[in-house]
């Protein structure tokens, strides 16, 4: 009895259905754990106009390794311009939708930011790429006075309120600064280092915004996270520093766990 019982319930079941009334003893109390249920907020496709994909992939693949079951939104309005990728530079006469777009990182299922909420969720967690400062805030143009999203504040104090964990990572920590009022955060360093932290400028905008900043670094063998215990707000540099991708994927890695860890399940 020992024996089946540890095989789990799939075998139970089938050797009930085989004999139903030779198992009667038998008690298959082995259930399969329900990870966590995390929100995943896309900007686009592409890192100078969207969500940065690499980004996106890394945080989908630790929470497929941790268990996790993933549901993909964006806001269901145009982008603030289209970038070409292989130079850099707008096209001046092409316009694109931020959730059309952000669908091609979900395979396609996605949903309208407008139907998240925190009922259906123990999580949100925010990918980084230009979207973010551009789609999802006005921070790439107005900097301190930029203005957040207005499904992308709703679903960041619904999240904050409801005490679930938020986790952001390379230029995403901008919005819960902006958002969240004393949120402690980390975008990297605060100096660019000879090139290493290009975007070391953003700390400072960060406590203009009403944040505080925490110097980490991006490579796993150094605290690459800054959890804020008391938000419940976790992130992590990323592409805010120079480094090899491997760099990147292990610090998100660390910071999807943490967030993991924060929802209890």
């Amino acid at each position: 009895a020992a024996m089946l019982a540890a095989c789990g319930p799939a075998l139970c079941t089938a050797l009930r259905r085989a004999a139903p009334g030779s198992l009667t003893s038998f008690h298959c109390s082995a259930r399969r754990h329900r990870g966590a249920r995390v929100a995943v907020v896309l900007s686009g496709c592409g890192v100078y106009d969207g969500t940065e994909i690499h980004e996106a992939s890394a945080i989908l693949v630790h929470l497929s390794r941790g268990g996790a079951e993933v549901h993909m939104y964006a806001p269901d309005v145009p982008q603030m311009h289209v970038i070409d990728h292989s130079k850099g530079q707008p096209t001046e006469s092409e316009s694109r939708n931020v959730l059309v777009e952000s669908a091609r990182i979900a395979r396609g299922k996605i949903a309208s930011l407008a139907k998240l909420t925190t009922a259906d969720h123990d999580a949100v967690i925010f990918p980084g790429g230009f979207g973010a400062a551009k789609n999802l805030s006005t921070f790439a143009v107005d900097g301190k006075d930029c203005k957040v999203d207005r499904e992308v504040e709703r679903v960041l104090r619904d999240f904050h309120k409801a005490g679930k964990p938020i986790g952001l990572c390379c230029i995403s920590p901008v919005l819960a600064a902006k958002v969240l009022s004393g949120a402690e955060v980390t975008v990297g360093h605060e100096e660019e280092e000879g090139g290493k932290w290009p975007y070391a400028g953003t700390a400072g905008a960060i406590k203009e915004l009403g944040g505080k900043h925490c110097v980490k670094e991006v490579t796993i063998s150094f605290p690459v996270t800054h959890v804020d215990a008391k938000n419940k707000v976790v992130t992590t540099p990323a592409f805010m520093c120079e480094t090899e991708l491997h760099n990147i994927f292990d610090g998100i890695g660390a910071m999807v766990k943490n967030v993991l860890k924060l929802t209890g399940k």
